[in-house]
This record gives C-alpha cells, sequence and structure tokens, in this order.
C-alpha cells in the first residue's frame, strides 16, 4: 500500500506566515524610526531655545553696556522683547512679540534684594545697581506649547 500525503497549502500558510513576520518587522522599524525623528526634533527645539535665550541675554548686557540707564527706565515685572536692528546694529527693547522662526522670546526684569551680608535674598534691602532677568523662549510642538527659560543676574558694571 502507497501512502499518500497531502502537501499542498503548505507552501500558502508559510508564505502568509513569513509575510506576516516581515510586515511586523517592517512596522516596528518604521515606529522607530518615527520616535527617533520625533525625539530628534525635540532636541533640536531645545537646543535652539537654549541659543536664543543666551542670545536674549547677551542682547541685554549690551544694552546694559551702553548705559545703565536703558535698564532701569524697563518696568519690573513686565514682559518685553528683544529684537535686533541691522538698521542700527544694535540690540532694541520693544513691546511687541517678535517671531524667530517658530519661537517667541521674551524678557522680565525684577528688582534684587539683598541682605545684611551683601547676598542675594528674597528679603532685605533693594540694591539699585543689580537686576534678575528671565529670558523666556517658547514654542509649539506636537507636545503643547514649550517655554524655557533663563535666568541671570546684571550688574551696573559702571557707576554713574
Amino acid at each position: 500500500m502507497k501512502k499518500i500525503i497531502f502537501k499542498k497549502g503548505i507552501g500558502l500558510v508559510e508564505v502568509l506566515v513569513a509575510v506576516f513576520i516581515f510586515t511586523i518587522i517592517l512596522s516596528s522599524l518604521i515606529f522607530i524610526s518615527n520616535l527617533y525623528l520625533s525625539g530628534a526634533t525635540d532636541n533640536l527645539r531645545n537646543t535652539q531655545a537654549v541659543y536664543l535665550a543666551e542670545e536674549g541675554i547677551e542682547g541685554i548686557k549690551i544694552i546694559r553696556d551702553n548705559s545703565w540707564n536703558n535698564i532701569l527706565s524697563i518696568p519690573e515685572n513686565t514682559k518685553f522683547f528683544l529684537s535686533f536692528s541691522l538698521a542700527s546694529s544694535t540690540w532694541q527693547i520693544i513691546d511687541i512679540e517678535e517671531k524667530i522662526g517658530v519661537f517667541s522670546r521674551s524678557f522680565v526684569i525684577n528688582s534684587v534684594n539683598r541682605d545684611s551680608n551683601g547676598d542675594i535674598s528674597t528679603f532685605g534691602t533693594d540694591d539699585p545697581n543689580t537686576k534678575k532677568i528671565t529670558v523666556n523662549i517658547s514654542w509649539n510642538s506636537k507636545k503643547g506649547f514649550i517655554t524655557k527659560s533663563l535666568i541671570t543676574y546684571i550688574t551696573n558694571i559702571i557707576s554713574e
């Protein structure tokens, strides 16, 4: 007696399993690459925001270097914006938001108090020759509205 072995359809099942495995692997690779690109974009935006904040601090220092009265004339706890004027090749303080690509840069100046040891503190005597500067960089991303801040202190380096 002869045994009859039916092998029809086995090749089709193998092809379907191989296509299924290939689809899962390809989908995973696409997902991972999208995740990587999204993270890379977020890192790029964060790096750009840090550079813009540092540039803002340097712009305020240049305004300070021109005259400390430029800093004293800015109302405290009020949001202002910086703009570099190509015509005059200098930084300007403006009250209208100016976009830098997808970013918005603003800054706030606050007074500084010193304690009896001369250290910066929340309480104490007002130091008219030192100001606290907070530069904020904001932008919209896939994760929502993001704001990064850089805080520093500037002083009147030339007593007038």
